[in-house]
């Protein structure tokens, strides 16, 4: 049960008990559930979400707002390529490791039917932090002819699933991981190598 506290009002308490079942049990999680995780009349769900349906998708986009406003934090637009995309990576991985239910909510959700529902509702505004990094003018040539979603579970998929698995992470041991990464979302050359441009290096 998620206590009830001052300053943390019920519909904070709804979202945050769904976010936990969900991680734990998959999104058959009941509504039934998530009100005796939140200590609220299951009624009061339903003043907030009108549906589940509603639920999977406001929780869904909470969860990666916060994680793309993190994945960009301190990012400097000067730094090459490669390096911008070690610094998201890691920011990605710092964060959800901070909470490691919300990068299990993020894999259940990811790999539902709700996912293309879910992604659209995440940049209602179609303004999304982190696709907007990797389009800069001297990201996105180096990026393989693929679909974002395609790109992004290539480039920080792996990120989100160490975190999920809430294991103490030593980030020393992470480059590799990450260079593998950035090699598998570049073009390659026609001799498998991954295409240079001014200005950058290979990872």
């Amino acid at each position: 049960m998620i206590e009830a506290r001052p300053g943390i009002d019920r519909a904070t308490r709804v979202r945050r008990a769904f976010l936990e079942l969900v991680a734990e049990r998959g999104l058959q999680a009941s509504m039934g559930a998530v009100a005796r995780r939140a200590d609220v009349a299951a009624g009061t769900i339903y003043v907030h979400h009108a549906s589940k349906d509603e639920l999977v998708l406001a929780v869904y986009r909470d969860v990666k707002c916060d994680l793309a406003a993190a994945a960009i934090a301190g990012l400097d637009s000067k730094a090459r390529p490669e390096h911008r995309f070690r610094r998201m990576w890691l920011n990605i991985l710092r964060h959800l490791a901070a909470d490691p239910v919300r990068a299990r909510f993020i894999l259940q959700v990811e790999a539902s039917p709700y996912a293309g529902m879910a992604h659209a509702a995440s940049a209602p505004d179609g303004e999304d932090p982190l696709v907007a990094a990797s389009g800069a003018p001297d990201m996105a040539p180096l990026l393989a002819d693929l679909p974002l979603e395609v790109l992004y579970d290539l480039g920080f998929g792996s990120a989100i699933r160490l975190a999920a698995r809430a294991e103490p992470i030593d980030i020393s041991t992470t480059k590799p991981i990450i260079s593998a990464c950035w090699r598998a979302i570049t073009r390659p050359d026609d001799a498998g190598q991954v295409v240079q441009r001014p200005g950058t290096v290979a990872p």
